[in-house]
């Protein structure tokens, strides 16, 4: 089967024969380009053909398709020689669709031949200009706006995103598609029958392979057009025209300065020569002083005020600080020769002017004269004038700049109280029961009762919500410190007097532990820890079967007593023992033994650590820090005070606050330094004692002027950041009696609660 191409035929005037014969010979020299293509596409075909054993198929669609160009180049010589009539409009686009046509033809598919004719009366529309046909124009212009339309494209099947397919390659898939399923891989065919089967197929030319979607994808007509305007380098729409006729949009007409296409002269690019010769003479002349410049002229001013400041002065001076001399006093009416009435003093005023001192007494009287020549001379002229001199004379020569610094900027910023609540500050409870001052309170364990000794030599328990008074022990000599065991299970409370310690049994707790702290609080013999060190000598234990428990009788008078946090071992303190003063006690194996250090000063306290084995005593002016384990020397706290009074130790052991007869107080931070990390003058006289509580961030101190004094000790466990000091509150409310005011203060164990003890034998609880 053979396409027929139909001709289109157009009748033109003479005029534009000229025209129409160029266009014809243009359109010649395409056609013998596609002629020369399609040549070579057909040698390689035969190249293709002669390697594979369907020779003689292939050869026979060589030849007809030899022949269909033949064919065609008979009609297109034929449409050359009626050029003087007519002329005929081929377009590149319609050869190649009946080369298209003609392979379609012989492998006998359902496209007829009446199907692949173009160029038709219907289809063809000739412009009267004779250009190219519309029609293929067209159709390449609905097929471009179709692939471009957003709704004729398809998704990709494959979903991996931009990702390489190498990543793939030993993958029985190549990808998902939107439902997440796997895309298998079709098998490919070996290069042989991928050979024969594109010689079967006439359309395989038009097939490319998409590797992301692994399938072929077959290219329309109308996209096949558009590569082969893009590799001739044309524009891909064929109704394009790259040679359009010139608009000037510029109107020449009533144009006073019309544009210029002339190029700019080299002379406008160049430097001028001869200006630059003047300039250069310029400069010379300036050099050899021929020419000069006119100075500006400071201009004086006209007026000034004749009394003034002589600051202005001051900025002229080449001096490094200029200092104007002070100005004498400006004369007033009353120095007039003719003063108003008002100003001259009357006789009573005169005669009261000579009883006064010299310092006080007006320099100068006021007097009225009739005229301006009878005024006499002055008399403290020359006086005057020498004071005067001596004014000039003196005057400082330095400027001594002044800092206006406001005091509350040099405050430490702290924070408000209200955050720091709750703190005790207002008094809540009174226990009153002992005739002598109240020298040391001690709280239990659970925060039910507290203790207290007095010098009216009595002992007391006191419950701490109602005030009620549920114990009194007669020991007979002035009490100086109680202390309550730790330990919950031992409920036994120690009381030093005179040389003796008195451990007491306080009747709480229940059977069992009533019977092992009977069983404690017996002792059979006078024992001691070791004869060889004399310690019979210095401390004895003995029943004491009035008060019911046991008396520790010392070679001297105790002062202080600590217990350790076990609550089996106690310490004492004797200040006048010398080396002896400090005893260890051990209560279930009824032994005494000294410390093995030695003691540098008087001792006036010892105190254990809350969690370690560290033992701290503190002399008048130090406080020794000793490991009991490894009996050495940890560290040595330098106070600087006079004398220290009262010790306490931080619930967590790393800080230590030391109150001195001289009303300070000091906070040591055993980790940052062997020196006071803040020093606190906050009582104006001695500090009887200090203390912390166990679980809040507060403590106290309490003096001899009747006061406490609460304060807020945050110690935080980052240890770059320092301890946060804040005082909160001055308890009152306690009176003096013989020059003693607040004996001892301790906290609640619990509550945020704070007893003080006094010398007017009161004990107080404030509460917040």
């Amino acid at each position: 089967m053979r396409a027929v191409k139909t001709v289109s035929v157009e009748v033109t005037s003479p005029k534009k024969k000229k025209n129409n014969n160029n266009n014809d010979k243009k359109k010649k020299k395409q056609n013998q380009t596609e002629k020369k293509d399609n040549q070579n596409l057909l040698k390689k075909m035969t190249k293709s053909a002669n390697s594979v054993q369907t020779e003689n198929d292939a050869s026979l669609k060589i030849q007809e398709l030899e022949q269909q160009q033949q064919n065609t180049t008979q009609e297109l010589s034929a449409t050359d020689s009626d050029s003087d009539s007519d002329y005929q409009v081929f377009s590149e686009d319609e050869v190649s669709e009946d080369y298209e046509s003609l392979r379609e033809s012989e492998d006998g598919e359902s496209e007829s031949s009446g199907d692949e004719v173009h160029g038709s009366d219907d289809d063809v529309n000739n412009d009267n200009d004779g250009h190219e046909d519309q029609s293929d124009g067209s159709e390449s212009h609905q097929g471009v706006e179709e692939s471009d339309s957003s709704e004729d494209e398809v998704a990709p099947r494959n979903t991996i995103g931009d990702v390489p397919l190498e990543w793939y390659k030993d993958e029985k898939h190549i990808g998902y598609d939107i439902s997440g399923k796997k895309i298998t891989k079709k098998e490919r065919q070996d290069k042989l029958a991928s050979f024969l089967a594109s010689v079967d197929d006439s359309k395989n030319w038009r097939k490319i392979y998409d590797e992301y979607n692994d399938e072929e994808v077959e290219l329309t007509k109308d996209e096949t057009k558009i590569i082969r305007r893009l590799l001739k380098g044309k524009a891909p729409h064929a109704d394009f025209d790259p040679y359009a006729d010139y608009v000037d949009w510029f109107k020449y007409e009533d144009s006073l300065h019309p544009l210029s296409n002339a190029p700019e002269p080299k002379r406008r690019f160049i430097p001028s020569k001869w200006e630059s010769k003047k300039v250069l003479r310029y400069v010379r002349a300036i050099r050899k002083g021929l020419i000069k410049f006119d100075e500006p002229k400071e201009e004086e001013p006209r007026f000034y005020l004749m009394w003034g400041d002589d600051s202005s002065t001051a900025e002229k001076a080449n001096r490094l600080s200029y200092i104007p001399a002070p100005k004498s006093k400006l004369p007033g009416h009353e120095e007039s020769y003719n003063p108003s009435l008002e100003y001259i003093p009357t006789q009573e005023e005169l005669n009261s002017y000579q009883l006064m001192y010299d310092e006080d007494r007006p320099k100068f009287i006021p007097k009225r004269f009739t005229s301006f020549r009878s005024i006499p001379s002055y008399e403290n002229a020359v006086k005057e004038s020498f004071e005067r001199c001596m004014d000039l004379y003196l005057c400082p020569r330095v400027r001594k700049k002044r800092i206006n610094i406001d005091p509350e900027t040099l405050k430490p910023k702290l924070p408000s109280r209200k955050d720091l609540k709750p703190y005790p500050a207002t008094c809540y409870l009174e226990y009153k029961g002992h005739k002598g001052a109240v020298m040391s309170i001690s709280t239990e364990a659970s925060g039910q009762w507290i203790a207290s000794g007095s010098t009216d030599g009595t002992v007391r328990i006191w419950e701490v919500e109602s005030g009620r008074c549920l114990r009194v022990w007669e020991i007979g000599e002035p009490v100086h410190c109680v202390a309550w065991n730790p330990s919950s299970e031992l409920p036994v409370l120690a009381a030093s007097a005179g040389q003796d310690v008195v451990l007491l049994n306080t009747g709480f707790g229940n059977e069992e532990e009533q019977k092992r702290v009977g069983e404690l609080l017996q002792v059979e013999t006078h024992t001691a820890s070791d004869d060889s060190d004399n310690m019979a000598s210095i401390v004895s234990w003995l029943q004491d079967d009035k008060l019911g428990g046991i008396r520790l009788r010392h070679f001297k008078t105790v002062t202080s007593v600590d217990w350790h946090r076990r609550g089996d071992y106690l310490s004492t303190v004797m200040p006048s023992g010398e080396s002896r003063a400090i005893v260890m006690h051990q209560l279930s194996k009824k032994l005494s033994h000294r410390i093995p250090f030695k003691l540098h000063g008087l001792p006036v306290s010892s105190v254990f650590h809350p969690t370690r084995s560290i033992f701290f005593v503190s002399t008048k002016k130090t406080i020794r820090v000793y490991d009991l384990l490894k009996q050495k020397l940890i560290k040595k706290l330098e106070t600087g005070l006079r004398e220290v009074s009262s010790i306490a130790i931080h619930p967590a052991g790393d800080n230590v606050i030391v109150g001195s007869r001289e009303g300070k107080l000091c906070w040591f931070d055993m980790d940052l330094s062997s020196k006071p990390y803040r020093i606190l003058k906050c009582h104006p006289k001695d500090i009887t004692n200090v203390a912390f509580h166990r679980s809040y961030p507060l403590f106290a101190s309490c003096s001899d002027d009747g006061t406490a004094y609460v304060f807020h000790g945050m110690v935080y466990s980052d240890l770059n950041q320092n301890p946060l000091i804040v005082p909160l509150e001055i308890l009152h409310g306690h009176t003096s009696s013989n020059g003693r005011g607040v004996m001892d203060c301790k906290f609640h164990p619990r509550q945020p609660w704070l007893f003080t003890a006094g010398a007017d034998s009161t004990i107080k609880l404030f509460c917040h």
